[in-house]
């Protein structure tokens, strides 16, 4: 590999989130744009031509070296991995239908799933997965929220646009008070790895939990 391939290399396995091109072009502000990328595509064709156990995935607005797919399962086994904390039923179907809306109100999500989801919201936004991202015009200028960067490093995303349509999906989220559509579902078109671990997850969450309670 080239000198800046290696130090690229260097600055992304120190790293443990994605680095977007314009930090690692801080590296070396030598490097023109093309040669920054030139190096990317050396460090990405050398993890994948020489058989190695990780990639050089572009996620979450940014670049970062990941463990492939098929050993995730066995590391995980091992409890070699720290699992991000599962999230329940309640608080992924508040997430896509925050994902989906953005920006997006509490009200408003209210509305859509017909519960009060503060907590919900609240847990999210510990968690990173949602922030404010302004305020709506109307009566008190109610916060507005979005999806954040550690959303799309979750589930595997490299910008909001990698989102299936809603139009692509069996059940659409809609304004009319029709049910959102599963969180599972919406992860299950864009990740389907991701989504078959939330499913099964959820099921699990919804069959312990006692009829009637609410989780966040």
């Amino acid at each position: 590999m080239n000198p800046l391939a290696k130090l690229l290399e260097a600055a992304l396995f120190a790293s443990p989130r994605p680095i977007a091109t314009d930090e690692l072009a801080a590296l070396d502000p030598d490097a023109s744009p093309a040669a920054l990328q030139s190096a990317l595509d050396e460090l990405r064709e050398h993890y994948d031509v020489d058989g190695h156990g990780v990639a050089l995935v572009e996620v979450g607005g940014g670049w970062q070296v990941l463990t492939r797919p098929e050993y995730t399962e066995a590391i995980e086994r091992a409890q070699m991995a720290v699992r991000p904390t599962k999230l329940s039923p309640a608080a992924l179907e508040t997430l896509a239908i925050i994902a989906y809306r953005q920006p997006i109100g509490r009200a408003e999500v209210a509305e859509i799933r017909g519960v009060d989801v503060g907590a919900v919201i609240k847990s999210l936004h510990e968690r990173g997965l949602i922030d404010v991202v302004g305020r709506a015009e109307g009566l008190g200028r109610p916060l507005l929220y979005g999806t954040t960067t550690m959303f799309l490093e979750q589930f595997g995303l490299r910008h909001l646009a990698e989102l299936p349509r809603v139009d692509e999906l069996s059940i659409a989220l809609r304004k009319d008070g029709q049910p959102p559509v599963l969180a599972a579902d919406v992860l299950e078109a864009a990740d389907a790895e991701a989504a078959a671990a939330v499913a099964s997850e959820a099921a699990a969450d919804a069959a312990s939990a006692p009829e009637g309670a609410a989780t966040a």
